[in-house]
């Protein structure tokens, strides 16, 4: 993978999970990194990990579904560490999983808000700060197999995946002319916090069921994930623009 010395990386939703390890891992490849999540305890741990071993992190709390604070988001790695490469929108929920006639508008909205609407706002605010410094860039939006998949009860968390194909691919093609390429990852069963409230909400059985779906016969880890993002914002993704990737041991294969 390509040397990312020198270059700068924001990820959203970095307190845990598929964003923690991302942002390690970005890291790990010489890049400086911003951190951004509602969890300031849990920013400020990974900041000290991450300068433990040597390389440079700052950390920002926000709350991606607020303009303001994704726009002082941005503004803060520009300020901290003057340029930005790289933007991983990885911040979501899965909400409230019940059925249409009892999901509420508050449900909804909350879902929505930050996992389609974060994500908007932090690709608005993302591709203004590298479109004026003109040196070109890499964004990756994280959504789900349920971005192709609908499942009962989730009406709220699957729309608001799905919506982030149509966000990607249309980012990409006004952006592409001026040197930023946006591509969305779509990782499958995971095992991440989020995998174990959905297990701890729908019971082991009912999740156990899924699993014989994955070709490779288990959940994924987050680092996993981590490399097809850091992947796609490096220079060996120099001509990957508007795909999307599925890092999901070979489930959608089967459904």
């Amino acid at each position: 993978m390509s040397d990312m010395n020198n270059k700068v990386a924001l990820v959203t939703g970095a307190s845990s999970g598929i964003g923690r390890a991302t942002a390690k891992l970005f890291a790990d490849k010489g890049a400086k990194v911003v951190v951004a999540a509602r969890r300031q305890d849990e920013l400020d741990a990974l900041v000290s990990e991450i300068q433990s071993q040597g390389s440079e992190a700052t950390a920002i709390q926000t709350d991606v579904c607020k303009v303001a604070d994704v726009e002082r988001m941005v503004d803060h790695a520009i300020k901290t560490f003057g340029r930005l490469d790289y933007a991983v929108n990885n911040a979501g929920i899965e909400g409230r999983f019940a059925s249409i006639t009892e999901l509420s508008e508050a449900d909804w909205d909350q879902v929505l808000g930050i996992n389609l609407k974060g994500t908007f706002l932090g690709l608005q605010h993302q591709a203004r700060a590298m479109l004026a410094a003109g040196n070109g860039g890499a964004i990756v939006n994280v959504g789900s197999v349920n971005s192709f998949l609908g499942v009962a009860t989730g009406a709220a968390y699957c729309t608001s995946k799905h919506g982030l194909i149509g966000l990607t691919s249309s980012v990409s093609a006004e952006l592409a002319s001026q040197g930023i390429r946006v591509n969305l990852v779509c990782p499958g069963i995971i095992d991440t916090p989020m995998h174990k409230r959905l297990r701890r909400d729908i019971g082991d059985e009912v999740y156990d069921q899924a699993l014989p779906s994955v070709h490779l016969q288990r959940a994924g880890e987050p680092e996993e994930i981590a490399q097809a993002i850091v992947f796609l914002c490096s220079d060996a993704a120099s001509y990957i623009t508007g795909t999307t990737l599925t890092p999901d041991g070979g489930f959608t294969l089967t459904i």
